[in-house]
Protein backbone atom coordinates (compact mmCIF):
# COMPACT_ATOMS: atom_id res chain seq x y z
CA UNK A 1 0.00 0.00 0.00
CA UNK A 2 1.20 3.51 -0.81
CA UNK A 3 1.02 6.09 1.96
CA UNK A 4 1.72 9.80 1.83
CA UNK A 5 4.11 10.74 4.60
CA UNK A 6 5.19 14.16 5.90
CA UNK A 7 8.96 14.46 5.55
CA UNK A 8 9.37 18.19 6.16
CA UNK A 9 7.57 21.07 7.86
CA UNK A 10 8.06 24.82 7.75
CA UNK A 11 6.54 27.97 9.15
CA UNK A 12 6.86 31.71 8.76
CA UNK A 13 5.52 34.66 10.75
CA UNK A 14 5.95 38.31 9.72
CA UNK A 15 8.26 40.38 11.93
CA UNK A 16 5.70 42.94 13.10
CA UNK A 17 3.97 41.90 16.34
CA UNK A 18 0.72 43.52 17.48
CA UNK A 19 0.05 43.19 21.20
CA UNK A 20 -3.20 43.43 23.10
CA UNK A 21 -1.88 46.56 24.78
CA UNK A 22 -1.56 48.23 21.38
CA UNK A 23 -5.11 47.23 20.47
CA UNK A 24 -6.34 48.88 23.69
CA UNK A 25 -5.31 52.21 22.16
CA UNK A 26 -7.47 51.84 19.07
CA UNK A 27 -10.61 49.92 20.12
CA UNK A 28 -12.72 49.56 23.25
CA UNK A 29 -11.03 46.46 24.66
CA UNK A 30 -8.41 45.33 27.16
CA UNK A 31 -5.70 42.73 27.44
CA UNK A 32 -7.70 40.96 30.16
CA UNK A 33 -10.88 40.89 28.05
CA UNK A 34 -9.05 39.51 24.99
CA UNK A 35 -7.12 36.85 26.91
CA UNK A 36 -10.16 35.63 28.84
CA UNK A 37 -12.27 35.22 25.70
CA UNK A 38 -9.69 34.10 23.15
CA UNK A 39 -6.40 33.18 24.82
CA UNK A 40 -4.59 35.50 22.40
CA UNK A 41 -1.78 37.78 23.64
CA UNK A 42 -0.09 38.75 20.36
CA UNK A 43 -0.45 38.33 16.62
CA UNK A 44 1.90 38.93 13.66
CA UNK A 45 1.04 41.32 10.84
CA UNK A 46 2.45 41.34 7.33
CA UNK A 47 4.34 44.42 6.21
CA UNK A 48 2.77 46.66 3.56
CA UNK A 49 5.16 45.31 0.93
CA UNK A 50 4.60 41.64 1.81
CA UNK A 51 2.13 39.43 0.00
CA UNK A 52 0.73 35.97 0.63
CA UNK A 53 3.26 34.39 -1.70
CA UNK A 54 6.09 35.86 0.41
CA UNK A 55 4.72 34.09 3.49
CA UNK A 56 4.16 30.87 1.55
CA UNK A 57 7.65 30.96 0.04
CA UNK A 58 9.42 31.36 3.37
CA UNK A 59 7.48 28.49 4.94
CA UNK A 60 7.97 26.29 1.85
CA UNK A 61 11.73 26.76 1.75
CA UNK A 62 11.94 25.69 5.40
CA UNK A 63 9.87 22.57 4.70
CA UNK A 64 11.93 21.69 1.62
CA UNK A 65 15.15 22.15 3.58
CA UNK A 66 13.97 19.82 6.37
CA UNK A 67 12.81 17.26 3.80
CA UNK A 68 16.10 17.52 1.89
CA UNK A 69 14.08 17.81 -1.31
CA UNK A 70 14.85 20.10 -4.25
CA UNK A 71 12.11 22.34 -5.63
CA UNK A 72 12.44 20.58 -8.99
CA UNK A 73 11.53 17.26 -7.34
CA UNK A 74 8.04 18.45 -6.36
CA UNK A 75 5.21 17.10 -8.54
CA UNK A 76 2.29 18.97 -6.96
CA UNK A 77 1.88 22.33 -5.23
CA UNK A 78 -1.34 23.21 -3.39
CA UNK A 79 -1.86 26.45 -1.48
CA UNK A 80 -4.78 26.86 0.90
CA UNK A 81 -5.55 30.57 1.13
CA UNK A 82 -8.37 33.08 1.45
CA UNK A 83 -6.13 36.02 0.56
CA UNK A 84 -4.62 35.24 -2.86
CA UNK A 85 -2.27 37.80 -4.37
CA UNK A 86 -4.22 37.92 -7.63
CA UNK A 87 -7.64 36.96 -8.93
CA UNK A 88 -5.57 34.68 -11.17
CA UNK A 89 -3.18 33.03 -11.65
CA UNK A 90 -3.30 31.11 -8.38
CA UNK A 91 -0.94 31.83 -5.51
CA UNK A 92 0.30 28.27 -6.01
CA UNK A 93 1.46 29.20 -9.53
CA UNK A 94 3.13 32.34 -8.19
CA UNK A 95 4.85 30.24 -5.53
CA UNK A 96 5.92 27.71 -8.15
CA UNK A 97 7.67 30.48 -10.08
CA UNK A 98 9.38 31.79 -6.93
CA UNK A 99 10.68 28.31 -6.13
CA UNK A 100 11.91 27.68 -9.67
CA UNK A 101 9.71 24.66 -10.29
CA UNK A 102 8.47 24.11 -13.85
CA UNK A 103 5.73 21.67 -14.81
CA UNK A 104 4.29 20.47 -11.49
CA UNK A 105 0.54 20.72 -10.96
CA UNK A 106 -0.24 23.90 -9.00
CA UNK A 107 -3.54 25.25 -7.72
CA UNK A 108 -5.20 26.98 -4.76
CA UNK A 109 -7.87 25.72 -2.38
CA UNK A 110 -10.39 28.11 -0.82
CA UNK A 111 -11.83 26.62 2.36
CA UNK A 112 -10.90 29.52 4.65
CA UNK A 113 -9.49 28.22 7.97
CA UNK A 114 -9.92 24.60 6.81
CA UNK A 115 -7.85 25.33 3.71
CA UNK A 116 -4.72 23.48 4.77
CA UNK A 117 -6.64 20.41 5.94
CA UNK A 118 -8.53 20.34 2.63
CA UNK A 119 -5.30 20.82 0.64
CA UNK A 120 -3.44 18.10 2.56
CA UNK A 121 -6.30 15.68 2.00
CA UNK A 122 -6.25 16.33 -1.75
CA UNK A 123 -2.48 15.90 -1.96
CA UNK A 124 -2.78 12.63 -0.02
CA UNK A 125 -5.18 11.27 -2.65
CA UNK A 126 -2.85 12.21 -5.52
CA UNK A 127 0.02 10.36 -3.85
CA UNK A 128 -1.98 7.30 -2.81
CA UNK A 129 -3.23 6.82 -6.38
CA UNK A 130 0.33 6.96 -7.67
CA UNK A 131 -0.26 10.13 -9.67
CA UNK A 132 2.54 12.05 -7.93
CA UNK A 133 5.48 11.14 -5.70
CA UNK A 134 6.07 14.39 -3.82
CA UNK A 135 3.82 17.29 -2.96
CA UNK A 136 4.26 20.69 -1.34
CA UNK A 137 1.18 21.68 0.67
CA UNK A 138 0.91 25.21 2.05
CA UNK A 139 -1.50 27.21 4.17
CA UNK A 140 -0.88 30.97 3.99
CA UNK A 141 -3.01 34.01 4.70
CA UNK A 142 -2.68 37.74 5.29
CA UNK A 143 -6.00 37.74 7.07
CA UNK A 144 -5.36 41.10 8.73
CA UNK A 145 -6.33 42.71 5.41
CA UNK A 146 -9.85 41.31 5.73
CA UNK A 147 -10.35 42.78 9.20
CA UNK A 148 -12.05 46.03 10.18
CA UNK A 149 -9.64 47.32 12.81
CA UNK A 150 -12.40 49.28 14.54
CA UNK A 151 -14.48 46.14 15.10
CA UNK A 152 -13.32 44.70 18.40
CA UNK A 153 -15.21 41.44 17.86
CA UNK A 154 -12.98 40.47 14.93
CA UNK A 155 -9.81 42.58 14.98
CA UNK A 156 -8.55 40.95 18.19
CA UNK A 157 -8.64 37.48 16.66
CA UNK A 158 -6.63 37.43 13.47
CA UNK A 159 -2.99 37.45 12.44
CA UNK A 160 -0.88 36.58 9.39
CA UNK A 161 1.40 33.66 8.65
CA UNK A 162 2.36 30.75 6.45
CA UNK A 163 2.94 27.04 7.08
CA UNK A 164 3.99 24.22 4.79
CA UNK A 165 4.69 20.51 4.61
CA UNK A 166 6.38 18.26 2.08
CA UNK A 167 4.63 14.95 1.45
CA UNK A 168 6.30 11.92 -0.09
CA UNK A 169 5.05 8.52 -1.23
CA UNK A 170 6.12 5.86 1.26
CA UNK A 171 5.58 2.23 2.17
CA UNK A 172 5.58 3.32 5.83
CA UNK A 173 2.29 4.52 7.34
CA UNK A 174 1.78 8.27 7.07
CA UNK A 175 -1.64 9.82 6.55
CA UNK A 176 -4.11 7.18 7.73
CA UNK A 177 -7.38 8.86 6.76
CA UNK A 178 -8.89 12.24 5.93
CA UNK A 179 -12.41 13.48 6.63
CA UNK A 180 -13.82 16.63 5.03
CA UNK A 181 -17.22 18.29 5.29
CA UNK A 182 -19.02 21.53 4.45
CA UNK A 183 -22.44 23.09 4.91
CA UNK A 184 -23.19 26.25 2.94
CA UNK A 185 -26.39 26.81 4.90
CA UNK A 186 -24.17 28.67 7.39
CA UNK A 187 -22.79 31.03 4.72
CA UNK A 188 -23.74 34.20 6.62
CA UNK A 189 -22.45 33.18 10.07
CA UNK A 190 -18.81 33.81 9.11
CA UNK A 191 -18.23 35.64 5.84
CA UNK A 192 -16.70 38.43 3.82
CA UNK A 193 -19.78 39.30 1.73
CA UNK A 194 -18.23 41.43 -1.02
CA UNK A 195 -18.08 40.30 -4.66
CA UNK A 196 -16.35 41.35 -7.87
CA UNK A 197 -18.38 43.32 -10.40
CA UNK A 198 -16.94 45.08 -13.44
CA UNK A 199 -13.42 44.63 -12.11
CA UNK A 200 -14.16 46.16 -8.69
CA UNK A 201 -15.06 44.86 -5.26
CA UNK A 202 -18.64 45.67 -4.30
CA UNK A 203 -20.16 45.32 -0.86
CA UNK A 204 -18.59 44.94 2.57
CA UNK A 205 -14.98 43.77 2.27
CA UNK A 206 -14.49 43.03 5.98
CA UNK A 207 -15.06 39.85 7.97
CA UNK A 208 -18.52 39.49 9.50
CA UNK A 209 -18.86 36.96 12.30
CA UNK A 210 -21.61 35.76 14.62
CA UNK A 211 -19.23 34.71 17.38
CA UNK A 212 -21.57 32.65 19.55
CA UNK A 213 -22.87 30.70 16.57
CA UNK A 214 -19.34 30.02 15.34
CA UNK A 215 -18.34 28.74 18.79
CA UNK A 216 -21.31 26.38 19.13
CA UNK A 217 -20.95 24.99 15.63
CA UNK A 218 -17.17 24.59 15.82
CA UNK A 219 -17.14 22.59 19.06
CA UNK A 220 -19.89 20.25 17.87
CA UNK A 221 -18.52 19.77 14.35
CA UNK A 222 -14.91 19.26 15.42
CA UNK A 223 -15.81 16.74 18.11
CA UNK A 224 -17.89 14.79 15.61
CA UNK A 225 -15.27 14.75 12.84
CA UNK A 226 -12.55 13.69 15.29
CA UNK A 227 -14.76 10.79 16.39
CA UNK A 228 -15.27 9.97 12.72
CA UNK A 229 -11.52 9.81 12.11
CA UNK A 230 -10.89 7.63 15.16
CA UNK A 231 -13.73 5.27 14.30
CA UNK A 232 -12.47 4.90 10.73
CA UNK A 233 -9.15 3.70 12.10
CA UNK A 234 -10.61 1.64 14.98
CA UNK A 235 -8.88 3.86 17.55
CA UNK A 236 -9.94 5.81 20.60
CA UNK A 237 -8.57 9.05 22.03
CA UNK A 238 -5.92 7.22 24.06
CA UNK A 239 -4.18 6.45 20.74
CA UNK A 240 -3.66 10.16 20.01
CA UNK A 241 -0.19 11.41 20.93
CA UNK A 242 -0.84 14.96 19.74
CA UNK A 243 -3.84 17.02 18.72
CA UNK A 244 -2.94 19.86 16.38
CA UNK A 245 -6.08 22.00 16.17
CA UNK A 246 -6.97 25.10 14.21
CA UNK A 247 -5.78 27.94 16.43
CA UNK A 248 -8.94 30.04 16.40
CA UNK A 249 -9.78 30.53 20.04
CA UNK A 250 -8.57 28.85 23.23
CA UNK A 251 -12.16 28.28 24.36
CA UNK A 252 -12.99 26.29 21.21
CA UNK A 253 -9.79 24.26 21.58
CA UNK A 254 -10.31 23.46 25.28
CA UNK A 255 -14.00 22.67 24.79
CA UNK A 256 -13.16 20.29 21.94
CA UNK A 257 -10.41 18.60 23.98
CA UNK A 258 -12.78 18.24 26.93
CA UNK A 259 -15.49 16.60 24.83
CA UNK A 260 -12.86 14.19 23.52
CA UNK A 261 -11.53 13.57 27.06
CA UNK A 262 -8.09 14.54 25.79
CA UNK A 263 -5.70 16.22 28.26
CA UNK A 264 -4.44 19.66 27.23
CA UNK A 265 -0.89 18.35 27.66
CA UNK A 266 -1.46 16.52 24.36
CA UNK A 267 -2.58 19.63 22.48
CA UNK A 268 -0.18 21.81 20.47
CA UNK A 269 -1.10 25.43 21.22
CA UNK A 270 0.15 28.51 19.38
CA UNK A 271 -2.97 30.68 19.55
CA UNK A 272 -1.54 32.87 22.35
CA UNK A 273 1.37 34.06 20.19
CA UNK A 274 -0.06 33.74 16.67
CA UNK A 275 -3.77 34.45 16.95
CA UNK A 276 -5.97 32.96 14.24
CA UNK A 277 -3.86 32.76 11.07
CA UNK A 278 -6.65 31.07 9.09
CA UNK A 279 -5.30 28.40 6.69
CA UNK A 280 -1.81 28.83 8.13
CA UNK A 281 -2.71 27.96 11.72
CA UNK A 282 -2.60 24.15 11.53
CA UNK A 283 0.70 23.85 9.59
CA UNK A 284 2.28 26.56 11.77
CA UNK A 285 1.31 24.67 14.94
CA UNK A 286 2.49 21.38 13.43
CA UNK A 287 5.85 22.93 12.58
CA UNK A 288 6.24 24.30 16.11
CA UNK A 289 5.51 20.85 17.58
CA UNK A 290 7.98 19.14 15.24
CA UNK A 291 10.78 21.64 15.69
CA UNK A 292 10.58 21.83 19.48
CA UNK A 293 10.79 18.03 19.67
CA UNK A 294 7.37 17.23 21.07
CA UNK A 295 6.12 15.56 17.90
CA UNK A 296 8.42 12.63 17.13
CA UNK A 297 8.62 10.04 14.38
CA UNK A 298 5.98 7.36 14.88
CA UNK A 299 3.64 9.60 16.90
CA UNK A 300 -0.06 9.51 16.09
CA UNK A 301 -1.16 13.05 15.27
CA UNK A 302 -4.65 14.41 14.68
CA UNK A 303 -5.14 17.62 12.70
CA UNK A 304 -8.51 19.41 12.72
CA UNK A 305 -9.96 22.70 11.55
CA UNK A 306 -13.19 24.57 10.94
CA UNK A 307 -13.69 27.61 8.73
CA UNK A 308 -16.22 29.84 7.02
CA UNK A 309 -18.66 28.05 4.79
CA UNK A 310 -18.88 26.25 7.13
CA UNK A 311 -16.07 23.91 6.15
CA UNK A 312 -14.45 21.47 8.55
CA UNK A 313 -12.26 18.42 8.57
CA UNK A 314 -9.79 16.15 10.33
CA UNK A 315 -6.72 14.19 9.32
CA UNK A 316 -5.27 11.29 11.33
CA UNK A 317 -1.64 10.47 10.59
CA UNK A 318 1.52 8.82 11.75
CA UNK A 319 4.29 11.38 11.78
Amino acid sequence: MIYSRIIGTGGYLPKKILTNAELEKTVNTSDKWIVERTGIHTRHLAAADQDTCDLAENASRQALEMAKVKCSEIDLIIVGTTTPDRVFPSTACLLQARLGNHGAMAFDIQAVCSGFVYALSIADKFIKTGTVKRALVVGADIYSRLVNWSDRNTCILFGDGGGAVVLEASAEPGILSTHLHADGAYKDVLTVPSKIEQGRLHGDTFTKMQGNEVFKFAVKALSKVVDEALEANQMDTTAIDWLVPHQANIRIITATAKRLKLPMEKVILTVAEHGNTSAASVPLALDVGVRDGRIKRGDTVLLEAVGGGFTWGAILLKY
